[in-house]
């Protein structure tokens, strides 16, 4: 029922406001349509713009950042999207507009969750591990090439790979590039050039183009099938920004086609100035080398051990002859002190000799078996007895015995030194 107001009787602002607020509750959550025209994400809420598809409408929005995080493709200015959302009323300053509760991409922003769904899916398996990347060879012997027959693409990497090495082989294997078909033509191409052993590294390349054009390089049987080939392969699709899931199973991913080519081949130019520099670093090395022995071997000649030789064997000698003159003396002084030592032992003996007592004028008498006398109770009458002297001996009889007085026994002789 419409409100009934005059101005005589009109209705109050508040009034209004709780209708309006009525009304709009009423409508409950809508799923709607349209394209984001702005966006801008604060601590734990974001503020949108939503704007019709055709006509000239847009209404705010806003929702929490979890729900714009929750989509599986990224959310930015200009994306098509499906939202489930509820009108509110705001009475303090009447205003209309939509909190959000879901959103998800149409369009292009489809195909990216898809994507991204299967992105996530193949990098579970480890397909775009860094460690499972093989290295490019330096100068490979032959390349591969799967590219558009007469494309931009096949112009710029041959011309390019060529100018920078002219020598370069290419094998090239037209392949469709867009379309349904494309990701199967392209394995094949992938399978023949793979199974040719000239050929070190395999080179796939197309020009830019929109998301639908590039999808077929996000196939999941050809991302597969890069993943398994034993030649390196170097993806090269599209421009910068493009970014399909055969860039990130590649063992080398090149923004453009001109930039494959760089990657795979030297330059001859830049080769042949690295080899002149390294062989001007390794003759001034050698010269360095020489110059630094020449000193060293001039140092040594100007010392005068090598300036006049003899010398140090002059010195040897000259010590030689030192020592043999110390041990001479030191041999002769320890001869006189043994000779010395010998006469005084020589004399000792001599002394203690029973032979010099016997010199001296006594006698030993020995009984007929060789005991030497030494009583007279030893000796009977007529006993023989030998009687040994200094000079001899002489054979005696005894005739009798008696003891003898000491003072009735003679004292030899001693020599004095004036004898």
């Amino acid at each position: 029922m419409a409100l009934e107001t005059t101005a005589d009787a009109p209705a109050p602002l508040r009034q209004i406001s709780q209708l309006l607020d009525g009304y709009v509750a009423r409508l409950g959550a809508v799923w709607i349509e349209a394209e984001i025209a702005s966006l801008t994400r604060r601590q734990g809420i974001c503020f949108l713009t939503l704007r019709d598809l055709q006509a000239k409408v847009s209404i705010e929005a806003k929702c929490h950042v979890s729900v714009l995080d929750a989509s599986q493709a990224p959310i930015t200015e200009g994306s098509r999207v499906v939202v489930h959302a509820k009108p509110v009323f705001y009475a303090p300053r009447g205003s209309l507009a939509l909190e959000l509760r879901e959103i998800r991409p149409q369009g292009e922003g489809e195909l990216l969750a898809q994507l991204e769904r299967r992105k996530r899916l193949l990098a579970a398996e480890g397909l775009f591990d860094p460690r499972l990347k093989k290295p490019l060879p330096v100068l490979p012997r032959g390349i591969g090439l799967v590219t558009g027959k007469n494309s931009a693409a096949e112009r710029d990497v041959l011309q390019n790979a060529r100018l920078r090495w002219p020598d370069v082989r290419f094998v090239v294997r037209h392949a469709l590039m867009q379309g349904n078909d494309s990701a199967r033509d392209v394995m094949k191409a992938l399978a023949e050039l793979s199974s040719d052993t000239s050929v070190d590294v395999i080179v796939i390349a197309r020009g830019g183009g929109s998301i639908e054009d590039l999808l077929p390089f996000s196939d999941e049987g050809l991302v597969r099938a890069v993943h398994a080939c034993a030649v390196p392969v170097v993806s090269a699709i599209g421009h910068e920004p493009d970014t399909p899931i055969l860039d990130l199973v590649a063992d080398l991913r090149a923004s453009t086609p001109t930039d494959a080519a760089k990657r795979i081949v030297p330059d001859v130019r830049e080769e042949l100035a690295a080899v002149a520099t390294m062989r001007e670093r390794a003759f001034g090395a050698v010269r360095a080398r020489l110059e630094r022995e020449q000193r060293g071997l001039a140092d040594l000649r100007s010392r005068p051990v090598l300036a006049r030789p003899a010398t140090l064997v002059e010195a040897e000698e000259t010590r030689l002859h030192d020592v043999r003159d110390r041990a001479r003396r030191s041999l002769g002084h320890r001869l006189d002190r043994a000779g010395d030592e010998i006469g005084h032992h020589l004399a000792r003996v001599r002394g203690l000799s029973p032979l010099a007592t016997l010199e001296r004028g006594y006698a030993v008498a020995q009984l007929p078996d060789g005991n030497v006398l030494t009583s007279i109770a030893q000796v009977g009458v007529d006993a023989e007895l030998t009687v040994r002297v200094a000079d001899g001996t002489i054979r005696a009889r005894s005739h009798g015995t008696e003891p003898a007085h000491p003072a009735d026994i003679p004292l030899p002789t001693e020599e004095t030194d004036d004898d």
